[in-house]
């Protein structure tokens, strides 16, 4: 059974993550973008980081420049972007595609695993949101509208 720690990528300075360093750790995967209305939720990202991070959730950043051209700058000027602007110090990963045939081997394995709204496997716009639970198993899909907060009760109970 394939799980999210047979993945790897880059972080936003080109160094490769294995994500099973993660092993036994609740994950939030977002496909984010620094000129989007839902930009503002990296704050929110941030406090979900800040408040649970000590309790085993990794937030995951993953650029994507696929929905209306909202994340056009390198990967250098993306992490000025959100440490300047959100003080991000969850991980961010380098700029992806999460749909069509380039898509990240690890977006292809999440929209597979969970699906949106009428099996649709392609991701939407920004900020869609995957849950993984300690095992490496995908629990749930959240829509670029559901706000980090809203998930809390969801995240402490991957924690349990």
């Amino acid at each position: 059974m394939t799980t999210v720690y047979d993945f790897e990528a880059q972080q936003i300075t080109g160094k490769p993550v294995a994500l099973k360093q993660f092993k036994g750790k609740a994950m939030l995967i977002v496909n984010t973008a620094s000129a989007c209305g839902f930009t503002p939720q990296f704050a929110g990202l941030e406090e979900l980081h800040k408040t649970y991070g000590d309790q085993g959730l990794v937030v995951l950043g993953f650029p994507c420049n696929q929905f209306g051209a909202q994340d056009s700058g390198d990967n250098s000027e993306i992490a000025e972007f959100c440490q300047l602007n959100y003080g991000v110090s969850f991980p961010m990963m380098a700029k992806i595609n999460v749909n069509g045939s380039e898509a990240h081997p690890l977006y292809q394995w999440l929209t597979k695993e969970a699906p949106g709204l009428l099996g649709s496997k392609a991701i939407k716009w920004n900020f869609t949101k995957f849950l993984v639970g300690k095992d490496g198993s995908v629990l749930k899909r959240y829509a670029p509208t559901d706000t980090p907060m809203s998930m809390a009760k969801d995240i402490e109970a991957a924690l349990a």
